[in-house]
């Protein structure tokens, strides 16, 4: 049976304040946490909350057989935590229905997985964590930022414990091959591939609100038609929205929600399934395998990684902050932790692209900056205070190798001492129950006390006997005669 595989993507980045480069040693907060507060709030009461609202009732009208998934950045967590905790419950409720799964994605939205495989399975296990400690659940299946993926991920993800990873059904990649299926990886066989089906996940992204379009208005029973008519043997429509798409890109008054409500009831009437990505891959095998070759992702017509890493200034600005990873990953420092997360986001090397920007396309659309070059400037002084730090615990004087080499020999020193404090410990308490065991062996004080007038006593007959020495002075007596 022909089914429908959602998924629903959440991320907000940590935007950066104007940060000039007088700021550089002096300050080291980079937020700017009032225009975070006004973007989180606005886009989760117009978007986010409605969208989850319907996906609940969607579940519960269907009894469970509406099903889908949610891709949700940590940093995104993070912000909805503070900002709109009332979120953060919608996904607890969606999370305890066990009809949507939450897949790992890298914490900070990051492109730490085209640059420092280390730093990248760092970000899916604190996701992970973070998940898990939120929400309860543990991902199974992977979605790396933007849908990136080439040949040299699927081992990655193999390796962190994920057999299942989502990415795009890009048309260079696949030629005369359908993304309506499972494939497996060529680099990774053990890996399944599921391919975002482009035109009718832009149809509702792109298009859904355009009134130029010729297929416009877009409604769930046309929609349903189009997935039914799809080959019979392409088993699977994987579908990725931006949850932004309901709500934000396409506001409550062209009837997004109502669209996305009906969709289960022209669904079952032409029986089309809704599954969640790990119900794919436990029902369908994989037709044959794909090789990637060059890093794909799911933006722009390119679909390629030119969006984040396309000019000079990008590329600068990337190789300048993984250049210190290691050395982060190294210290202890909790606030630099964060800090190095925040920067890593993809945002802000996607708003120094320099693509169509003139023209009011998408990089100019979401950017906080008037141009490319100011946000490269802005980010590069931000950079720069957080490198001056690093090199402040560990100075770029001394080499990587160097450096592990002392951390390591500090370390365990530290195991070293650590131990000879335990043994320290332990001889203590010996000696203390040493002394206890000697305390209650030795008599009482009241036995002593009484034992006292023996003790004096028992010297008085030596001394008796001492004084009758004299009684025996026989010369004495005969001289008086």
């Amino acid at each position: 049976m022909k089914a429908i595989c959602f998924n629903f993507e959440i991320h907000q980045p940590m935007r950066l304040k104007r940060y000039r480069f007088f700021d550089i040693g002096n300050d080291h907060y980079y937020y700017d946490d009032f225009l975070n507060d006004e973007i989180v709030s606005r886009v989760a009461h117009n978007s986010y909350i409605p969208a989850a609202e319907a996906l609940l009732r969607m579940i519960r009208d269907t009894k469970g057989a509406f099903r889908c998934s949610i891709s949700i950045s940590g940093v995104a967590l993070e912000q909805l935590e503070q900002y709109v905790p009332e979120f953060i419950d919608l996904l607890k409720q969606l999370a305890d229905t066990g009809a949507v799964e939450f897949l790992a994605v890298p914490y900070a939205h990051s492109l730490a997985s085209l640059a420092d495989a280390d730093e990248f399975a760092d970000q899916v296990r604190m996701h992970c964590d973070k998940l898990h400690s939120l929400l309860g659940v543990k991902p199974k299946v992977m979605h790396n930022t933007e849908l990136i993926y080439d040949d040299e991920l699927a081992p990655k993800i193999l390796a962190i414990g994920f057999k299942g990873i989502l990415t795009e059904g890009a048309k260079h990649i696949l030629g005369w091959k359908s993304p309506n299926y499972v494939y497996a990886a060529a680099s990774a066989p053990k890996v399944r591939l599921l391919l975002k089906n482009d035109k009718l996940s832009d149809d509702i992204a792109a298009r859904f609100s355009d009134t130029s379009w010729d297929q416009y208005p877009l409604n769930a029973d046309k929609y349903i038609d189009w997935v039914a008519a799809t080959p019979a043997d392409e088993q699977v429509v994987n579908i990725c929205l931006n949850l932004e798409t309901f709500g934000g890109f396409h506001p409550a008054n062209t009837g997004i929600f109502q669209f996305l409500e009906a969709l289960p009831r022209f669904a079952a009437e032409k029986g089309v399934e809704f599954r969640t990505p790990s119900q794919v891959l436990s029902v369908l095998k994989p037709v044959g395998e794909l090789s990637v070759m060059h890093p794909i992702s799911g933006a722009d017509e390119a679909r390629d990684t030119s969006a984040w890493l396309g000019n000079a200034l990008q590329n600068e600005a990337f190789s300048k902050l993984y250049s210190v990873a290691e050395r982060v990953r190294l210290c202890t420092d909790r606030r630099l932790k964060q800090d190095w997360n925040y920067l890593q986001g993809s945002d802000h090397l996607y708003y120094m692209s320099t693509k169509h920007f003139a023209d009011g396309a998408a990089h100019s659309m979401f950017s906080p900056y008037e141009t490319p070059y100011q946000a490269f400037t802005n980010y590069m002084n931000v950079l720069a205070d957080f490198i001056v730090r690093v090199e402040e615990q560990y100075p770029l004087s001394i080499e990587n190798e160097e450096l592990n080499s002392l951390l390591t020999t500090i370390r365990n020193q530290a195991t070293e001492i650590e131990v000879l404090n335990k043994e320290l410990s332990s001889m203590r308490k010996n000696i203390e129950h040493f002394n206890e065991e000697h305390a209650l062996r030795q008599p009482k004080a009241a036995d002593t006390d009484a034992a006292a007038p023996e003790a004096e006593a028992a010297p008085k007959p030596k001394k008796a006997c001492a004084r009758k020495a004299p009684a025996k002075k026989a010369p004495a007596a005969k001289a008086k005669k």
